[in-house]
């Protein structure tokens, strides 16, 4: 039965209800007009919504020509519900609706998905807390490490984009005493917001470079490193989503990893005569291998713990000296750092010296020798030994 319209304002009754037809085929079932399907999404025509986003179209306003207005007494009583199939939109539409909901349902089931299979988000700070945080996380984690191949730990800086992402992170992994010159306010701020922080600095036996000026460097003994591990080791897995049990077992076999290589640094300097385990750098950085290994510090050509600072030629003047009063055979510079100062340094000592770089404050690329921190160690014992010996 076709509805009548009511121009005169006759009210219509229950019984002019044209009686439910058949169940459409899903094909019948239509959106308003102006809607189109694209893909698994239907979006109005012109129109592009933010990605996970349906509009709704609006209810087609009631045409009362007669002027008189429904009253709640005017409306007939609801008929029993329909199943879906058999609910039939305007006129006038293109199927679509199925579509737009089963785009709707894998979009969020989508994002749900990604949240669930995230791994859990590590950011470290120099290269090699990087190599060795990735070495006790494993597959646990992804590990972002900021500073680049071959770069210097006192001056690199990250973008605005990589600061604003670090308060995301499940946890910050720093050096700490004063290395990060250009990158610890932006993990202090971080902090300050909330995101966790492991600091290296705070679990080790720190020594001064000078009265008052605590060394940044103490990777340079391997046992000190065993510490970090043994404190990383529990910052890591207690964050949420990664597996106790699995960085339990990559630290444990890291700790083996340092323990041979501590093995293989002692070996080696033993063999150099006493006279002979002096150390000169371009600046302070091997004060914790000295310490632990027996050798003497002679100077640095920049007399701090930082590459920023600069010599003055009295600081020169007094290095030089003690080069000749020691005898001191090789100087070293480090590989990240332009070697000039100290070869200026062995010209102003007027002796025959040589200037061997070592791999003192970053990892380098894959294949230039020092890509990991174990090789690091392993290189620069090599390279010292060499240069020290008879």
């Amino acid at each position: 039965m076709t509805p009548e319209h009511n121009h005169g304002g006759n009210r219509t009754t229950p019984a002019d209800t044209p009686t439910p037809g058949p169940t459409p085929p899903l094909s019948a079932v239509v959106l308003p007009r102006g809607v189109r399907r694209t893909g698994l999404a239907a979006r109005p025509t012109g129109a592009s919504p933010q990605p996970g986003t349906a509009r709704r179209a609006a209810p087609a306003p009631e045409h009362n020509h007669g002027g008189n207005h429904a009253t709640p007494a005017d409306t007939p009583p609801p008929g029993p519900t329909p199943p879906p199939s058999a609910v039939v939109l305007p006129g006038g539409v293109r199927r679509g609706l199925v579509a737009l909901l089963a785009g709707g349902a894998l979009a969020l089931s989508g994002c749900a998905s990604a949240g669930a299979d995230e791994d859990p988000q590590v950011v470290v700070t120099t290269n090699i807390l990087g190599d060795v945080t990735r070495a006790l996380a494993g597959d646990e984690a992804e590990v972002t490490t900021l500073m680049k191949p071959n770069a210097d730990p006192h001056s690199f800086e990250i973008s605005a984009q990589e600061a604003a992402r670090l308060q995301a992170a499940d946890l910050l992994v720093s050096n700490g005493l004063g290395l990060e010159e250009n990158v610890e306010q932006h993990f202090a701020t971080a902090g300050d917001a909330g995101a966790e922080r492991f600091v290296a600095g705070d679990h080790i036996d720190v020594l001064d470079y000078a009265e008052g000026s605590p060394d940044p460097h103490f990777w340079t003994d391997p046992a000190r490193m065993v510490d970090v591990v043994d404190a990383l080791e529990e910052a890591l897995a207690a964050v949420d989503g990664i597996d106790a049990d699995a960085v339990h077992d990559n630290a444990a076999s890291y700790r083996a990893d340092l323990a041979d290589v501590d093995a293989e640094m002692t070996a080696a300097f033993a063999a150099i005569p006493a006279e002979r385990r002096a150390l000169v750098t371009n600046h302070h950085v091997f004060g914790y291998l000295a310490d632990r290994f027996g050798f003497e510090v002679v100077g640095a050509a920049i007399p701090s713990g930082t590459t920023l600072a600069s010599p003055s030629a009295a600081d020169l003047e007094e290095l030089a000296t003690a080069i000749t009063s020691t005898g001191v055979p090789t100087i070293f510079a480090d590989s990240s750092q332009p070697d000039r100062v100290m070869q200026v340094l062995a010209d102003e000592a007027g002796i025959d010296v040589d200037v061997v770089p070592l791999f003192t404050e970053s990892l380098t690329e894959a294949d230039e020798g020092a890509p990991t921190y174990l090789a690091m160690m392993r290189a620069n014992t090599q390279l010292i030994a060499a240069g020290l010996s008879p």
